[in-house]
């Protein structure tokens, strides 16, 4: 099958990903863009899960103060080397990770990282709403319940403002796969004035 160029660029542009890549995926797709990033996003998680034992000691701390001056946001991002640090798409993805922590609002990057007593609580919650249901409903009930808790409040599950398609998990494993290094989001704080 011949790929066009154009369609190479066009799947280029959609994904950010190299001219290789996004060829072969095409390729191996039938031409099919969809189908093409699908691939793309397959083979990032791949590379994700290679790169996950890595160490991150580099990286960069962003600020962002919302336009009003209500609100602010430092958000943490580590990776491998100064290099990608400095990288145009590691800059962009901590402009976007403020942005999100600004609008989104979430309590932990990740969901083991969430205040025990605050799960605690709100799996209690969920049991009483779920109450008078046979037990093994009742369980995946709350287990539902909590899953949509955590995509609201834990930044990596929560849709990314940009494209809610998406998790923020999603963005960073394709970053991952983009420039070839792990890449982690340690931290973040967020100050809104009178609270």
């Amino acid at each position: 099958m011949t790929i066009s160029a154009e369609e190479v660029k066009g799947l280029r542009e959609k994904t950010g990903l190299g001219m290789m890549d996004c060829k072969q995926a095409l390729i191996d797709a039938g031409g099919d863009q969809e189908k093409a990033i699908d691939i793309l996003r397959k083979k990032g998680l791949q590379v994700a899960a290679k790169k996950a034992g890595r160490t991150a000691a580099e990286g960069a701390i962003h600020s962002y103060i919302h336009h009003n001056n209500k609100v602010g946001v430092l958000v943490e991002v580590n990776c491998e080397t100064d290099f990608v640090a400095r990288s145009g798409a590691f800059q962009e993805f901590l402009k976007d990770l403020c942005l999100q922590v600004c609008a989104a609002r979430p309590l932990a990057v990740r969901r083991e990282d969430m205040d025990p007593k605050i799960v605690a609580s709100e799996t209690e919650i969920a049991r009483e709403q779920a109450s008078g249901k046979p037990p093994h409903v009742v369980e995946k009930i709350v287990v539902g319940k909590l899953d949509k808790w955590f995509a609201q409040y834990v930044l990596l599950e929560q849709p990314f403002i940009k494209d809610d398609k998406r998790t923020v998990r999603d963005v960073l494993t394709d970053l991952v796969a983009r420039v070839g290094e792990k890449i982690v989001i340690r931290r973040f704080v967020r100050f809104e004035v009178g609270e």
